[in-house]
């Protein structure tokens, strides 16, 4: 059985102004009508991912809220917050998603390290210069991006999905 022809241009029975009924349902007008555009919500997610693990120290090879390394660190969050599983180490994890350039970052983006050592570095991208991470001597914590030391030995960044996706993507808290 077909609408009529004027189905979506009829007057919602009992409304005294003058509002239509609409053809579709969708679900990002209305994260958009809450004034949280997707990049915002993500940001939003991986500062409460922040929160959650703020202060657990580093711990090369780390896992747990007992202690973590940087790679670690990024595939727990991707999981917990995006449904989304990478790979457990930072050399695996910078062969994920497109390589992007610095000034087109976005928020859930990757951004790879060449400090001095053994070891490259990863972290996630929140916006306005910061991006989350393990640092091997603080912890987890959130850094500025153009800091003296992270810009010497900034590397290169990844995107592995769009801001718009992984905000579709974010778990509630509750759901495990």
């Amino acid at each position: 059985m077909e609408a009529p022809d004027d189905y979506f241009a009829r007057q919602l029975p009992g409304m005294s102004s003058n509002p239509m009924m609409s053809p579709v349902d969708n679900p990002i007008s209305r994260v958009s009508s809450l004034h949280n555009p997707p990049p915002e919500l993500v940001r939003e997610a991986l500062l409460a991912q922040h929160e959650r693990w703020a202060g657990t120290p580093y711990r090369l090879g780390g896992t747990s809220r007992r202690g973590i390394d940087c790679s670690a660190l990024v595939q727990n969050v991707f999981s917990e917050t995006f449904r989304l599983e990478l790979p457990r180490s930072t050399g695996e994890q910078v062969q994920q998603g497109t390589p992007i350039a610095r000034d087109e970052l976005q928020v859930g983006d990757l951004v790879f390290f060449r400090p001095p050592g053994r070891y490259d570095h990863v972290g996630i991208y929140v916006g306005d210069g910061y991006f989350l991470h393990a640092s091997t001597s603080q912890g987890v914590i959130i850094s500025e991006l153009d800091n003296s030391y992270w810009q010497r030995y900034y590397w290169q960044a990844r995107r592995t999905l769009e801001p718009t996706t992984l905000a579709l993507r974010i778990t509630e808290p509750d759901q495990g």
